[in-house]
């Protein structure tokens, strides 16, 4: 090899050396900024981790939040949003327990959601408790719905009406059966007795701590009247087991022959959503990305699939909107509570 040529040779060896050289600096300060990034909270957690979601649900199982929750979880690993769903039920006061052991929990962690509703804010209302919604951080909403009323197919009363005969001879004797003190089936019963002339505070109200122990305490014959959303009872309603004698919608809903309370001239309108809050002290990015989650999980065919099996009207709203919209509903249920003689 003459001289030129071995000149050329370790040109090339130095220049191929100088490109690795530049290549690995350059990749070591790629990885070096994404992991600042991410120390700050400045990634979305899909973008730089697996997403395992941990999830509170304040209410024993087999109640709306239960099965909105597990729905929203299955629309979650289907859509890929999640790669693991935890769930954690634990019941009580209108999801105010829940609510606190969540807020105890979940500081920071951008990974931990909770399911909560208009039952919620009622039970807040109701029990003004030291631990509130301010502590956490509102993601969004996922559907609307209106409660039906329910009595067993067995039941001497056949219609609203004989219900509200019986309610005005006694209202003790009426027990009506339903979620958590101040949830909306609670708030409707009341609204309904002041209605008619009879007290509010006389309503024979029986708070279950979870949609499955309302069910069998209707079949069991152990409450006169029960209350939830459709979806709850519907096969029950279905098999003949139940006779559904009211939803509290402001029109009849599509495909359920259930008459109005207002059609049968009780003005009683009232509905009720479930959503989804994040974790205290969660960065603005955090808030994102769970968000993200959130509706692409509701994107998916899983979720279509169980909005219409269940009956649930799709209601998402997220970001400033679902925040307003909670202030306005907290303002708006505290005044129908107070009109009803419940605070």
């Amino acid at each position: 090899m003459n001289l030129y040529s071995q000149l050329t040779a370790r040109r090339c060896i130095i220049e191929r050396f100088n490109y690795q050289m530049e290549a690995h600096m350059r990749r070591d300060t790629f990885l070096k900024s994404m992991a600042s990034l991410a120390a700050a909270g400045a990634l979305p957690t899909p973008a730089f981790a697996s997403v395992n979601v941990k999830m509170m649900i304040p209410a024993n199982p087999g109640g709306g939040w239960d099965s909105t929750g597990r729905a929203l979880g299955k629309a979650m690993l289907d859509s890929k949003a999640a790669e693991t769903v935890q769930y954690d039920n634990k019941g009580g006061a209108a999801g105010v327990i829940g609510l606190a052991q969540f807020v105890n929990s979940a500081k920071g962690d951008g990974n931990a959601i909770m399911m909560m509703g208009a039952v919620m804010l009622g039970g807040i209302i109701t029990s003004k408790p030291a631990v509130g919604l301010d502590k956490v951080t509102p993601i969004a909403r996922l559907t609307s719905e209106f409660n039906v009323f329910v009595v067993n197919a067995d039941s001497p009363l056949k219609t609203m009406k004989d219900v509200v005969e019986q309610l005005k001879k006694d209202p003790g004797s009426v027990k009506w059966g339903g979620g958590s003190k101040g949830s909306t089936e609670h708030i409707s019963a009341s609204m309904l007795a002041g209605r008619v002339g009879v007290d509010p505070k006389k309503v024979n109200y029986v708070a279950f701590r979870g949609g499955g122990e309302a069910t069998a305490a209707i079949l069991g014959g152990n409450v006169t009247v029960g209350g939830s959303g459709y979806s709850e009872f519907a096969e029950y309603i279905k098999a003949g087991k139940m006779r559904a004698i009211g939803v509290t919608s402001e029109k009849r809903l599509p495909g359920i022959n259930v008459p109005t309370m207002k059609e049968q001239g009780y003005d009683v309108v009232l509905g009720n959503w479930r959503g989804v809050y994040g974790g205290p002290g969660i960065t603005p990015a955090q808030r994102a990305a769970l968000t993200e989650i959130i509706v692409k999980a509701t994107k998916s065919k899983s979720w279509s699939d169980d909005l219409e099996k269940n009956g649930w009207t799709p209601a998402l709203l997220t970001g400033k909107a679902f925040d307003d919209f909670v202030d306005s509903d907290f303002a708006a249920l505290r005044g129908t509570m107070h009109l009803a003689g419940m605070l």
